[in-house]
């Protein structure tokens, strides 16, 4: 009898050490996005209401740029502009907290805190985190988070939303030197588009 009470106290055990080295993971990577100065990477991103598109981004806290063949995005924490290349249009919005995730590939890093379950696979290279939301409502269901080993460095993130799954994937990524005026629209350069103000 000892003995079995002794091995469900160390499964118990290892099951709750399992959940925290799956959120240190997370942690680990989140703070390799955190570089108070900024970071860039390259990425492509791929869903079920676009084509695979590639693509640079880069952030500073909870400010990103992104800019890929079909639109550039910018986002200084508060208002985000969406610039068209196809028909030279510049929309200008206020995103929820909602829809933050689906413009902003690295928001995982606030995402995972706060309303998820962890489980953890432990590959040869990477770790693989998955999270489950507690609420239903979220708008973020599932995540599959692979983090390299070597770096702690995010290579590929999967958020399933109500259109179905959406896979980024992550290279290049490493520390710059960026100033907030990366994170908003200048209309100098773009002196002909049409803006069209969405707030």
């Amino acid at each position: 009898m000892k003995k079995s009470v002794f091995t469900i106290v160390m499964a118990l055990f290892s099951l709750l050490s399992y959940g925290q080295t799956a959120k240190d993971v997370l942690d680990r990577a989140a703070q390799t996005l955190s570089n108070r100065q900024g970071v860039t990477a390259r990425f492509n991103i791929s869903g079920p209401n676009f084509s695979p598109t590639d693509g640079n981004i880069s952030i500073k806290g909870n400010k990103f740029m992104a800019s890929t063949e079909v639109a550039n995005i910018w986002f200084d924490g508060k208002t985000q502009w969406t610039y068209m290349k196809q028909n030279n249009e510049v929309s200008v919005s206020s995103p929820s907290d909602q829809e933050l995730p689906a413009m902003n590939p690295y928001n995982f890093i606030n995402l995972y805190k706060k309303g998820y379950s962890y489980t953890m696979q432990n590959k040869a290279s990477a770790y693989e985190v998955h999270l489950v939301a507690k609420d239903k409502k979220r708008h973020v269901q599932e995540m599959y988070i692979t983090v390299s080993k070597k770096n702690y460095h995010p290579t590929q993130v999967k958020l399933k939303q109500r259109g179905g799954w959406t896979t980024i994937s992550i290279s290049q990524l490493k520390a710059a030197r960026l100033s907030d005026a990366t994170f908003r629209f200048n209309a100098k350069d773009y002196p002909h588009a049409e803006v069209i103000d969405l707030r």
